[in-house]
């Protein structure tokens, strides 16, 4: 049974994620549950448990940083547009 989520990312992700999804014949939806399912079935208990591929680390720009916490709205928007400045 499907269920519905909102999720908000970054809007340059979601236009290269939408590119690859349509040159590999999948929806955006089901590309993501897709790697939902692969992240879901390993043994990962933590974020650094997961693996990333080399070339990752060679394009990676700077250090990661996870946001755990819950925000709002508001607040995230704030964020996003005092980092574009």
């Amino acid at each position: 049974m499907d269920t519905k989520i909102t999720l908000s990312f970054d809007g340059d992700v979601i236009s290269k994620a939408k590119k690859f999804a349509d040159a590999n014949n999948v929806s955006l939806s089901r590309l993501t549950e897709f790697l939902y399912s692969k992240i879901t079935s390993g043994s990962y208990q933590q974020l650094e448990d997961l693996p990333v591929a080399d070339w990752v680390l060679q394009v990676a720009e700077g250090e990661v940083k996870y946001h755990t916490k819950k925000r709002n709205r508001q607040s995230l928007k704030s964020e996003y547009l005092k980092s574009r400045k």
